[in-house]
């Protein structure tokens, strides 16, 4: 038999934007295993350093412009070369690439009728037209339309929702969510969201490589103000506001602060993510304020920011990374403590999954969409999206004892093997669009 053709299409697969471009690297492996041959079509550089460094197959045609990522080649693109696959992926919504698969399926079926009609051309095949499937990655969350800092987004998503993503969605074969709260959520925030069908696939994650003493050895010099063996709470992810990074910083402060000076080591604060946003500065700002100068960067800003302190093991700080990638990335998730995601809104947390899969309790609030997931393994603590309850949260940890960490961190790995390997998460995936295959094989 001869593999099925997966077409991903994707703003951009640079990994700095996040969870929905690495959660397209996790799978394609998994994917392949099962016999699926995946390409990717993006809106990138075809110059940006992370191009070329895949195992597949990626068509990057370019940056778009303006606020939905326009870019008039991806039409004629897709236009050209759909017909050479089996299923498509829209990955994301709000942006011109899932209105250009819409439109380029239209002109196909308009010609593909022109065909039929046809003598001339009665005996030429007709082109094959691949259904398509869309994976909002929690842009359907009611959150984006409510957040007081996001009104004008709200409205110009409103808008184009009436415009033209309603029929996006209406169109496509189905829609693809990560879990079960996701696809609940989605329900509540347009009037006109009738999709033909919902599919909880999930979201898979990869086992991760062991933590050998080398790797842990390039993490320290990423990190070189922690002390050796030194515990420590690890963020990892976007320095975003939705992530309710600031809640974090001040509760570790409060809560960590008052056992400055005790002879127990104090666990440090990890924070991993890109540092050249406004809003990251503001939260280096944030740490120093409430720490009073025991703040930490990555070597090759020290420099201009200006902060060279002696770490302790009897004093809380903070350290910011930069981002982490690789085995660095992994060997942070080996060696924390716990790992915090405080979010506003997530639509699934690949970062949770990866935590979990390395056998690390997590805390997460209550927005973040596996949070039952995670309550009902025994994986972690959950709490609310406040101040308040990103405090009570660390407090609850602080006050655990040791046997009591260690259960949560045998619970973590059998919920990461339970709920969110990638083999699984890649059979679901390929039952869906085997379904929706036969489905358009019988219309």
């Amino acid at each position: 038999d001869k593999p099925m053709r997966i077409l991903r299409v994707i703003p951009s697969m640079d990994p700095s934007t996040g969870g929905p471009c690495q959660g397209v690297r996790n799978l394609i492996p998994a994917m392949q295993a099962l016999g699926c041959q995946t390409e990717v079509v993006c809106l990138d550089d075809p110059k940006a350093a992370f191009i070329g460094k895949d195992a597949f197959v990626i068509h990057a045609l370019g940056l778009g412009k303006g606020p939905l990522c326009y870019h008039p080649f991806l039409l004629l693109w897709l236009e050209a070369n759909l017909p050479s696959y089996d299923a498509i992926i829209v990955h994301g919504l709000w942006l011109w690439p899932s209105s250009a698969v819409r439109i380029a399926i239209q002109r196909l079926r308009r010609r593909v009728r022109r065909l039929s009609v046809s003598s001339f051309n009665s005996q030429s095949p007709a082109p094959k037209i691949p259904p398509y499937f869309v994976m909002p990655h929690g842009m359907l969350d009611p959150w984006f339309q409510k957040a007081p800092g996001r009104r004008w987004k709200a409205v110009r998503n409103s808008l184009y929702w009436r415009l033209a993503e309603h029929r996006v969605i209406r169109d496509a074969e189905a829609i693809l969510f990560t879990c079960y709260r996701e696809m609940e959520l989605a329900k509540s925030t347009f009037h006109s969201y009738v999709p033909k069908r919902e599919i909880n696939v999930g979201y898979g994650v990869p086992s991760p490589p062991s933590s050998v003493e080398s790797i842990q050895e390039s993490l320290r010099s990423k990190i070189p103000k922690l002390p050796y063996q030194h515990p420590y709470l690890l963020f990892l992810g976007r320095i975003h506001p939705k992530k309710g990074l600031d809640l974090l910083i001040r509760a570790y402060a409060e809560i960590y602060g008052s056992e400055m000076n005790h002879s127990a080591p104090i666990p440090h604060l990890v924070v991993a993510g890109p540092l050249d946003s406004e809003y990251g500065k503001k939260m280096i700002h944030l740490a120093e304020s409430v720490l009073s100068g025991n703040v930490f960067f990555p070597r090759h800003c020290a420099n201009s920011i200006g902060f060279d302190h002696q770490s302790s093991r009897t004093a809380p700080a903070i350290h910011f990374t930069g981002l982490l990638q690789g085995e660095i990335k992994w060997a942070a998730m080996h060696g924390c403590e716990v790992f915090v995601l405080p979010s506003h809104q997530e639509n699934f947390g690949i970062a949770v999954a990866e935590a979990l899969s390395c056998a690390k309790p997590v805390l997460i609030s209550d927005q973040v969409n596996i949070a039952p997931e995670i309550e009902t393994g025994q994986a972690g603590l959950v709490g609310s999206d406040d101040q308040d309850g990103i405090n009570l949260l660390l407090g609850r940890w602080r006050k655990l004892q040791s046997f009591e960490r260690n259960s949560l961190a045998h619970s973590a790995y059998g919920c990461f093997v339970a709920r969110f390997g990638v083999a699984s998460a890649a059979e679901r995936l390929l039952a869906a669009l085997q379904t929706g295959i036969s489905n358009v094989s019988r219309s």
